[in-house]
């Protein structure tokens, strides 16, 4: 409880802190340096991530980082087991990412600016006309060079199976025609929620797998994308388990 407690007052902390940045940001971004706006976002964020993650006793174990592809923007595909997947995707990746995120969040003070600096697209999946219009202008930002980040479970699996992926997300590459990269995240629910939601220590396994490109070659719609990208997920966890396993016997 008083490592929960720790980190989330550092958490409320640390933004107050690296709020003066959001005017540096806003500077950058007004002046037209992109690429020095980008690195900076980038850092802030990705430090921020680090820390909360170390704070709260994690250990993050990549692998397949040489399947990120170089010089071309990425639709990341990742099953969602906790509350702790986003700053670890945010923090070791090693990228410059955004996510699809409710649009209840881009309310939040601070975090909802930080997120829109980061190329965040926030979607209201109560108003369908919303929601057509945030999968627009998703799949124009991966056209223009963001990295974005979905969780098609829609919902956290806290360590249970990785259940269907809703195909709605998936038009953001339909339309865009960008490479998927498929992650998988294992462990990372019992840093929180297999815990009643303390914060505790823990190993967490990402697995970055090979670029999907299936559908810029065939005629494919978004739930048959959802289900190759599924399988592939399924299969590695699978292997992950099976590895880790093996290595504790």
């Amino acid at each position: 409880m008083i490592r929960t407690v720790i980190w989330f007052i550092y958490f409320s902390v640390y933004l107050l802190v690296i709020s003066p940045g959001l005017l540096k940001a806003k500077r950058l971004k007004n002046s037209g340096k992109t690429e020095e706006f980008d690195q900076y976002i980038q850092k802030v964020s990705q430090n921020w991530a680090r820390r909360l993650v170390k704070l709260a006793g994690g250990k993050i174990h990549i692998k397949g980082e040489e399947h990120i592809p170089k010089d071309e923007p990425v639709l990341i595909v990742s099953n969602h087991q906790g509350n702790f997947d986003i700053p670890i995707l945010l923090g070791f990746l090693d990228l410059k990412i955004g996510f699809i995120s409710k649009i209840e969040v881009k309310k939040i003070p601070m975090i909802g600016t930080w997120m829109e600096h980061m190329g965040c697209i926030f979607m209201d999946r109560q108003d369908r006309r919303q929601a057509v219009k945030s999968i627009i202008l998703g799949a124009k930002a991966l056209k223009n060079g963001t990295n974005l980040v979905i969780f098609p479970e829609g919902t956290r699996s806290k360590g249970g199976p990785v259940a269907d992926f809703k195909t709605g997300s998936f038009k953001l590459a339909t339309k865009s025609n960008v490479t998927i990269l498929p992650v998988t995240i294992q462990g990372s629910y019992q840093m929180m929620e297999a815990n009643k939601n303390k914060i505790t220590p823990g190993d967490v396994h990402v697995t970055i797998s090979e670029p999907i490109r299936v559908h810029q070659q065939e005629d494919m719609d978004s739930s048959q994308l959802a289900e190759v990208c599924r399988i592939q997920i399924v299969n590695q966890m699978t292997q992950e388990t099976s590895e880790l396993k093996n290595a504790s016997t």
